[in-house]
């Protein structure tokens, strides 16, 4: 049994010839119907007796020269008509269409057009379907997949890590959508066995988030919907450059889990999503989710310490337990309540990281968003302000 619709599964039409039809019996010989069947013979035959009158006298020469004109005529249209139905024929033949293109993670990917069935593997994958308005192709997600809160009645597949591969085939999709560092390889190359190709993202900084999330929409097939949400992802990110270009960046500590303590690394999304916050973050680490020696951070004293939402019911940080915790208590960020709390959304690589950001940099710049005094001369536009809507799946940063 084929899985997915690949070049495997593409179901083609022979054209059936007309030598294969019934003949329809009369009362000719065998060999006047070996004549009249056979091309060149009939066409022949057909002008040689048409070339005498009724009279039996040959015609004249201009009218055999109209009588062959018409006759060529006739052939021409005959040809036409007959390679007409057969393209008609073969046209079904040639409807699948395929896109090969080449994913983040180096793969060479062919993928059916249009792509009509998703499954995705990540939260901020499906975030993109729905901010692409394609939420509508979405046949299935994991467990993680709780954004917006419609993306929870959908079918699911299992975790990130260990998806079911019974419960993607069973959705038929044309189309697995996986980001790498999330959803594991072998997990990939499963789907290709079976037929079902996957394509993986592999965004690191916000930039890279705005371009992968052009290359979805137009590999999905709403390429001037990507360019659109693009456009507006990129004029916030410039607005807010603007607001925050005199104004010096805060140090930051950015908490993914506080016992271990783990932090991001300089080389990720989030550490880049902080930048253009506004915030310079204390960890210098290259790896991705270091573990973080309390007693360093209390010798480098962050101005804040930054949180993302939790995915607890109440969706809160508990900042009282945590002040009253031995070794916390020595960090003056702490002790003078200099915390930001933000959206989940910083931690998934999708468009809504443009939100948190903001949030982000008007609890650390408050200053850069106040009204401005009006002039007497002339009346200023007011400010518009936009509301604001895993480590690994048991613990950590849910991407």
């Amino acid at each position: 049994m084929q899985v997915g619709r690949g070049p495997a599964t593409v179901i083609g039409f022979t054209a059936v010839s007309q030598a294969t039809l019934p003949c329809r019996r009369s009362a000719r010989s065998s060999r006047e119907r070996t004549r009249l069947e056979a091309p060149g013979v009939s066409w022949g035959f057909f002008i040689g007796r048409g070339m005498l009158s009724r009279q039996g006298r040959l015609l004249s020469s201009a009218s055999r020269a109209r009588f062959v004109a018409v006759a060529l005529a006739a052939l021409v249209l005959c040809g036409a008509s007959s390679l007409r139905a057969q393209s008609a024929v073969q046209a079904p033949a040639a409807a699948a269409q395929f896109r090969d293109v080449v994913d983040e993670a180096g793969r060479a990917v062919r993928i059916p057009q249009p792509v009509l069935r998703i499954v995705s593997l990540a939260p901020s994958l499906t975030e993109t379907i729905y901010a692409l308005g394609i939420q509508d192709r979405l046949a299935g997600d994991t467990d993680y997949c709780d954004y917006p809160p419609e993306a929870q009645k959908k079918p699911k597949v299992g975790g990130a890590l260990n998806p079911s591969l019974e419960e993607i085939a069973a959705l038929h999709p044309d189309l697995v959508l996986a980001t790498k560092g999330l959803n594991r390889l072998d997990t990939v190359l499963a789907l290709q066995t079976l037929n079902i190709p996957a394509y993986t993202t592999d965004p690191h900084t916000v930039d890279q988030i705005i371009s992968s999330t052009l290359r979805l929409a137009d590999i999905l097939g709403v390429p001037d919907t990507g360019a659109t949400l693009a456009a507006d992802l990129r004029h916030r990110l410039d607005d807010l450059e603007q607001r925050l270009i005199n104004v010096p960046p805060r140090r930051v500590l950015f908490v993914v889990w506080d016992e271990p303590l783990i932090s991001v690394g300089k080389d990720t999304f989030i550490a880049d999503a902080l930048r253009h916050a506004g915030a310079a973050s204390i960890v210098e680490s290259t790896q991705g989710w270091p573990q973080m020696s309390l007693e360093e951070v209390v010798r480098q004293q962050p101005d804040f310490l930054v949180f993302a939402e939790s995915h607890s019911p109440t969706g809160s940080v508990d900042l009282d337990a945590l002040a009253s915790r031995p070794g916390w208590r020595g960090l003056e960020a702490v002790r003078h309540r200099r915390f930001a709390v933000i959206s989940e959304a910083v931690n998934r690589p999708a468009p809504r990281i443009v939100s948190a950001i903001e949030d982000l940099a008007r609890q650390l710049h408050p200053e850069a968003f106040e009204q401005k005094a009006i002039p007497t001369a002339r009346l200023s536009a007011p400010v518009c302000s936009r509301d604001e809507q895993y480590f690994e799946e048991t613990c950590a940063c849910v991407l």
